[in-house]
C-alpha cells in the first residue's frame, strides 16, 4: 500500500471512530433531554466510572473492526458510490445491533429504542456524508490530472475495449491506460477503429515494464486460448510487485458477480449469482430466529387448539410431514398441520388429472382429499404454522422461496428455474402476496427469481407486512 493511501485510510479510521463517538453522544443528549432527566451541563460534568469507560472502548473497538470487516476502508477506485452506500449501512446496522446486545449484557438503561434510532440515522449520515465529500474531493483532483494510477491492458478483444471505454468514460475513477498488450496479429481491426495502438507484444513486455511508470496491470485475455501468455504475465508482475487484476468476465457469465476467496495461498474468483451472504443474511437468521420464537410462544394456544381440533374430526395423525427440497436442493422435512385424509398422497395418481395448474406442481380448488377442517386451515393458512419450527431449525427462513416436494422439482424442464434453490426457502414469498395459487408456474418461478435478484433485509420486511392481509384476504388459496 502506498504511503499516501496508507495514511488516509488511517486518518479515515479515526476520523470514523470521531463520527461514532459524535452520534453516540448526540443519541444520549436527545434521549436524556426527551426524560427529562439530565440537563445538558450536567451530562458534560458527570464523571465517568473505570466499568463504563471500558465498555464505552470495547464497543469502540467493536465499531472499529465491524467497519472494517464491512470494506470500508478497502480501495473504492473503481466502485461506484452505491455500494459504498449500501456497506456503509450495513456496518452502521451492525455496529447499532452490537451496541443493543452490549446493552442488554452490561444493562445500560441508556440504550433505549429512541437511542439506537437516533444512534444510527447520526452514525449513518455522517458516515454517507463524509465518504460522499471524499469522493467530491478526490474526482476534483483527478479530473485535474493529479491521484493517477497507470494501467497497462493485456489483451485487444471486445472486453479489453469494454473495459478501456469505462474507464475514460469515468474520469473520476482517476486511472490512466498508458498502453496495451497483445500479439501484433491479435490487434483486430476494432482495437485499431479506436484509435489504440499496442506498446508491447509479451516477448517485449518485460522491456516495457522496466521503463515505465506502471500501476496496474489488467488481464483480458481469452481463458482457454492464450492461459500460457496469461500466466506468464502474472508471474512478471509478481516479479515487479505491481498490482494484478483479472477481468472476471472470462466466461460472460450475464448475472454473476466476482467474489475473491483465499484458501491456503490460493487465491479464488468467485462468479457468484446470489449476495445473500455476510451481514444481511445474518441479521436475516436473527430476524427469522427472533420473529419465529415470539410467534410459536404467542401463538402456543392456537396450535394446541387445532391440535385437539384435528385430532377429534379425522382419524390419524396431526402433523403432515413431507420431505421438501431446501438449500441448494438439500433434503429436509417440512412440518404442516394435517389437512388432508390420512391415504391423501396414494390417492394423488387418481386425480392427477385434475390438476387446474400447468407445469410440474399439483393444485385443485376442490381438492376431495382434503378434510372440513383442513380446509379452513388451509384458507386462514394456520396450516402453515408448525413450519415456525422448519425456521427455527434453519431448514427454512421466513420469506424465501416455497420449498417444493420432490415430486414437483423432478418435473422441472428449465435450469433457470433452479437457481431458486440457491437461497434458503421460505414460508412466505412475492409469490404468496401477489395471487398465490391462482398465479401460473412459469410466473411463479420469475418472482422468485426476482426475490433473489432484488432481496434485501427491507424487502423482506415488505413481504412479511404484505403477507398478513394477504392471508386474511385468503386470496389464491388452495
Amino acid at each position: 500500500m502506498p504511503n499516501r493511501r496508507k495514511l488516509l485510510v488511517e486518518a479515515l479510521m479515526l476520523f470514523d471512530l470521531g463520527l461514532m463517538v459524535l452520534a453516540f453522544v448526540v443519541a444520549a443528549l436527545v434521549v436524556q433531554h426527551q426524560t427529562h432527566t439530565l440537563s445538558i451541563a450536567a451530562f458534560f460534568s458527570m464523571r465517568v466510572k473505570v466499568r463504563n469507560f471500558a465498555i464505552f472502548a470495547l464497543l469502540v473497538l467493536g465499531w472499529h473492526l465491524i467497519s472494517k470487516v464491512s470494506g470500508l476502508y478497502s480501495s473504492r477506485r473503481l466502485s461506484y458510490g452505491r455500494s459504498e452506500l449500501a456497506d456503509i449501512a450495513k456496518a452502521t446496522t451492525v455496529g447499532t445491533f452490537v451496541i443493543f446486545v452490549g446493552a442488554m449484557v452490561f444493562k445500560i438503561q441508556l440504550v433505549t429504542a429512541l437511542f439506537l434510532a437516533v444512534f444510527w440515522l447520526v452514525s449513518t449520515c455522517t458516515v454517507v456524508s463524509s465518504r460522499f465529500l471524499l469522493r467530491v474531493a478526490l474526482a476534483f483532483v483527478r479530473k485535474r490530472g493529479r491521484n493517477l494510477r497507470n494501467i497497462v491492458v493485456v489483451g485487444t478483444n471486445a472486453r479489453a475495449l469494454e473495459f478501456a471505454h469505462k474507464l475514460s468514460s469515468h474520469p473520476e475513477f482517476g486511472c490512466r491506460i498508458v498502453g496495451f498488450v497483445d500479439e501484433t496479429w491479435h490487434a483486430e481491426e476494432d482495437f485499431q477503429r479506436n484509435g489504440y495502438a499496442l506498446s508491447a507484444d509479451f516477448g517485449s513486455f518485460p522491456q516495457f515494464l522496466r521503463h515505465s511508470a506502471v500501476d496496474e496491470v489488467v488481464l483480458a485475455l481469452p481463458f482457454r486460448s492464450m492461459y500460457t501468455e496469461g500466466s506468464q504475465v502474472a508471474a512478471l508482475c509478481q516479479e515487479h510487485g505491481i498490482a494484478f487484476r483479472v477481468l472476471t468476465s472470462v466466461f460472460d457469465l450475464k448475472r454473476a458477480d466476482s467474489l475473491g476467496e483465499e484458501l491456503e495461498g490460493n487465491s479464488l474468483v468467485i462468479p457468484s449469482t446470489n449476495w445473500m451472504e455476510g451481514w444481511p443474511i445474518f441479521f436475516k437468521r436473527v430476524v427469522d430466529l427472533t420473529i419465529s420464537s415470539i410467534m410459536l410462544a404467542f401463538l402456543s394456544p392456537v396450535l394446541l387448539v387445532v391440535s385437539i381440533l384435528i385430532k377429534l374430526t379425522s382419524p390419524g395423525e396431526i402433523f403432515f410431514v413431507q420431505e421438501r427440497l431446501g438449500l441448494n436442493k438439500r433434503r429436509f422435512k417440512l412440518y404442516k398441520f394435517r389437512t388432508m385424509v390420512v391415504d391423501a398422497e396414494k390417492r394423488m395418481k387418481e386425480i392427477e388429472h385434475l390438476n387446474e395448474v400447468r407445469g410440474p406442481v399439483f393444485k385443485i380448488k376442490n381438492d376431495p382429499r382434503i378434510t372440513p377442517i383442513g380446509r379452513f386451515l388451509r384458507r386462514t393458512s394456520i396450516d402453515e404454522l408448525p413450519q415456525l419450527f422448519d425456521v427455527l431449525k434453519g431448514d427454512m427462513s421466513l420469506v424465501g422461496p416455497r420449498p417444493l416436494p420432490v415430486r414437483d422439482y423432478e418435473g422441472f424442464s428449465e435450469d433457470w428455474q433452479r437457481r431458486r434453490f440457491s437461497v434458503t426457502p421460505g414460508i412466505t414469498c412475492l409469490w404468496q402476496i401477489q395471487g398465490r395459487s391462482s398465479i401460473p408456474f412459469e410466473k411463479w418461478m420469475e418472482l422468485d427469481l426476482q426475490y433473489i435478484d432484488k432481496w434485501s433485509l427491507w424487502l423482506d420486511f415488505e413481504i412479511l407486512l404484505r403477507t398478513i392481509p394477504a392471508v386474511l384476504r385468503g386470496s389464491g388459496a388452495a
